[in-house]
């Protein structure tokens, strides 16, 4: 696992090699191995190394054999091993075992094309000196990131993580206003945006080729999606099928040149791999809990598995002081970044780095497989707006879930206020509900009147409108995975893990993630995955014999602890800094909401624990060192131009 940086003019201009290292240094605890660097006119690649595989013949920026093309590279392609024997038989010449050269050779055979040939996590950044080009790609899934912006004289730059980017001096980062809305919607900021105008994500599956004879700005372009058909399968062929793709998925991320080990955190997804892992090596596997105090400590389930599983099991206890711990998210992620999750993530991945250097986590199970609460809901949802005429559920239902009480610390059964919200609306809309974190009414009240007129009609709803509208004719189940495949999958759980783990220098392998796994899994039939009310039924029934009853049948918990007494506890630090200077200087929140918002909470009146923490974190980003000029977020929030 790696960083990379880079800086591109299509006029072959000379290039600021102290801007390069100092980009490429504010990214060593993604590579603290090495670093290494090739500049020529137009072109500068800088690379941070974290050694994997072949730790002596695999040092970057790579070259082939005559040195017209250069790649920087992130992550790992899983069937290099595959794809080598074909590139040989085609006359390229390695003198490496690193997967790194591949990509070199694949480029040369196939041109773009080879994109759709890995199978792994990456993002590449490749110069082709001979065609005058630069490539910069992702990977199928988006488990590696690559940020980039043009710059005034209309060269690019591009990095690994946005605090390489906060050093480029002429790169605009002024906040842009809907980005600070689908922040507070959706707790992340989707791609292609970032929280700055002038800096952009590359999304998942997608690449930008920059040609010198054109010095237009490139479109990024898409070549992978997830297929249309739904597989003719029975349950038993679908649970024989299932573990091969996982043993397989499972089998390539084993392969290591440095101690490697696995999160168990007592759930299905990673118990799942640990126990698939563990019949794989010849020595006990290292597993990692971090465990919280209280009835949801997850350290119990996680030792049924090491124990039946003989691993070297490494556990932790923490206890998180959230209130602090919301002044880390910018240092970590760049940006706001509002999955609570990530700091035990975090305290995880240091775990596992005292021991390991790579570590398989389950994460994808739940969107691969249908594992979320809420596509059972959504399942329900629809079958009843099927019952129920649209004009009735707009005229009838709506009025009674505006007038029918929140009722927050009421019995489940009780709270139908969402529930009646979500059938009244619409397909895309009710699911957008079930994701959004701070609805509509709420975010208006909280932003300033300046930057709620820069959003200029912006909805964070759009997009799940537009992808659902893209699989209108799937069943249910499909239009809520596909959804999440291309929103919260990369713009959330990726993120947390990358992030998360990056920070220590641990490379987090998915195996889960497969990208053919990925695929058969999204095309499996809805009643295999979501069956009687149970998600990810065919993963349970082909683990029954590997895994204990008590793992796969009990309830669903999140990995974090909760914020609701912790934040009345801590009632007058969070008031602080909500009505701290970062806040209230930035002019972007109206104070009589925010100082409101922490009252009614104190006061147990209503829970708003999910949205005083997403103003935790934006407070510690403008109070931190994420690139913000103050002055830019004030203009932004009076309507003006910085």
């Amino acid at each position: 696992m790696c960083g990379l940086a880079g800086i591109f003019h299509a006029a072959a201009t000379g290039i600021d090699t102290g801007l390069l290292r100092r980009m490429t240094t504010a990214l060593s605890h993604r590579g603290p191995d090495g670093e290494g660097f090739h500049v020529e006119p137009g072109v500068g690649l800088g690379h941070r190394r974290l050694a994997i595989i072949d730790i002596e013949g695999g040092h970057q920026p790579m070259f082939n054999e005559d040195g017209t093309v250069a790649v920087v590279f992130n992550g790992e392609i899983y069937n290099h091993a595959d794809l080598r024997p074909e590139l040989e038989a085609a006359g390229h010449v390695f003198q490496s075992r690193c997967d790194t050269e591949v990509i070199i050779h694949a480029w040369e055979e196939w041109g773009v094309a080879c994109l759709e040939r890995f199978s792994g996590m990456f993002a590449i950044a490749l110069w082709d000196r001979g065609r005058g080009q630069l490539l910069l790609a992702r990977d199928h899934l988006g488990k590696k990131p690559l940020y980039y912006g043009y710059r005034p004289d209309g060269g690019l730059v591009f990095a690994s993580e946005l605090a390489a980017l906060a050093l480029v001096p002429d790169l605009s980062r002024r906040i842009d206003a809907a980005a600070v809305d689908d922040f507070f919607a959706l707790g992340y900021i989707p791609d292609p945006a970032s929280i700055f105008e002038g800096i952009r994500k590359l999304a998942p599956a997608h690449y930008l080729l920059l040609d010198r004879k054109d010095a237009s700005r490139a479109a990024p372009r898409r070549y992978w999606s997830l297929g249309r058909e739904t597989l003719a399968i029975d349950a038993r062929e679908a649970e024989a099928a299932l573990l091969d793709h996982l043993d397989r998925a499972v089998a390539t991320r084993l392969i290591a040149d440095v101690p490697l080990g696995a999160f168990l955190s007592g759930g299905i997804d990673s118990s799942a791999v640990v126990a698939r892992a563990a019949g794989m090596r010849r020595d006990p596997l290292d597993t990692f809990t971090i465990g919280f105090p209280g009835p949801d400590d997850e350290r119990p389930y996680a030792a049924l598995m090491a124990q039946r599983y003989h691993t070297n099991h490494h556990t932790d206890a923490t206890e998180i002081d959230y209130i602090a711990a919301a002044r880390d998210q910018a240092r970590m992620f760049g940006e706001p970044f509002g999955d609570h999750s990530s700091v035990p993530t975090r305290d995880v991945s240091a775990l596992a780095r005292r021991h390991v250097t790579v570590a398989l986590s389950g994460d994808g199970g739940d969107e691969v497989l249908g594992g979320y609460r809420r596509y059972r809901f959504h399942v329900v949802a629809e079958a009843v707006r099927r019952l129920i005429p649209g004009p009735l559920r707009r005229h009838a239902l709506a009025p009674l879930a505006r007038a029918y009480p929140k009722l927050d610390r009421a019995p489940r059964w009780l709270r139908a206020k969402h529930t009646l919200t979500e059938i009244s609306l619409d397909s895309a809309l009710g699911y957008y509900r079930t994701l959004a974190k701070v609805h509509e009414e709420r975010r208006r009240a909280l932003l300033s009147p300046g930057l709620r007129a820069r959003l200029d009609g912006h909805d964070p709803a759009a997009r799940i409108l537009a992808l659902m509208a893209e699989r209108e004719d799937a069943a249910p189940l499909a239009q809520a995975q596909y959804v999440d495949i291309n929103t919260y999958l990369p713009g959330d759980i990726l993120v947390k893990v990358d992030r998360a783990s990056m920070a220590v220098s641990l490379e987090a392998r998915a195996p889960l993630l497969d990208r053919d796994l990925v695929a058969w899994g999204f095309a499996l039939p809805p009643g295999l995955k979501l069956r009687h009310g149970s998600g990810k039924d065919v993963l349970k029934r082909a683990l029954a014999p590997h895994v204990p009853g008590e793992i796969l049948y009990r309830r669903k918990q999140g990995f974090a602890m909760p914020l609701a007494e912790q934040f009345r506890a801590g009632a007058a630090r969070l008031h602080a800094r909500l009505m701290g200077e970062a806040m209230l200087d930035s002019g972007l929140f109206q104070p009589d909401a925010l100082s409101r918002l922490v009252r009614e909470h104190e006061s147990r009146r209503f829970d708003h624990s999910t949205t005083l923490w997403l103003l935790l974190v934006f407070e510690g980003f403008l109070a931190g060192e994420a690139g913000l000029v103050a002055d830019d977020a004030k203009s932004l929030a009076a309507g003006g131009e910085a």
